[in-house]
C-alpha cells in the first residue's frame, strides 16, 4: 500500500477506507488509471475490511467492473463495507469513486479463519 502512496482507515468493524491520488505513473496507455492500480485500491480495502474483526480472512473469489475514465491527479477513494458475515465467510462490496463519481464497483468473498486472529487493522487506522 505504501509503495502505491495508499492511506487507509476502519471507520467501523467490517469497514474501509483507502485512498490515494493518481500519479502518472500509475496511467494506461490511454491516460485513465490502470485496471491493476484500481484493482489493487479495491483489493486493499477489502482486506483491511475483511479482516477489521480479528479473525485472518483470506480471499476466495473477487469481481471488479469499471465505469468511468480517471486522470492523473484524481484523489481516488475505495469504501468497502460488508454485505454478509457468518463464522467462516465474508462477502464485501467495494466502490471505488473519484471527484467526478463512481469510477468501478468489486466485489470479493473470503474465507474466515476465527482460529487464526490477526492484528491486520483491527480497529485501528493506517498508513
Amino acid at each position: 500500500m505504501r509503495h502505491l502512496g495508499f492511506e487507509a482507515e476502519v471507520p467501523a468493524l467490517g469497514q474501509a477506507r483507502v485512498w490515494g491520488t493518481l500519479k502518472p505513473e500509475h496511467l494506461n496507455s490511454f491516460g485513465s488509471a490502470h485496471g491493476g492500480f484500481l484493482f489493487s485500491l479495491a483489493d486493499s480495502a477489502f482486506a483491511i475490511a475483511s479482516n477489521s474483526h480479528g479473525a485472518l480472512a483470506v480471499a476466495l473469489s473477487t469481481h471488479m467492473e469499471y465505469f468511468k475514465a480517471t486522470q492523473a491527479g484524481d484523489r481516488l477513494e475505495a469504501y468497502a463495507r460488508e454485505i454478509s458475515l457468518t463464522r467462516r465467510t465474508g462477502v464485501y462490496q467495494v466502490e471505488i469513486s473519484s471527484p467526478t463519481g463512481l469510477v468501478a464497483l468489486f466485489t470479493g468473498t473470503v474465507y474466515r479463519r476465527p482460529e487464526q486472529a490477526t492484528t491486520l487493522m483491527a480497529g485501528k487506522s493506517a498508513v
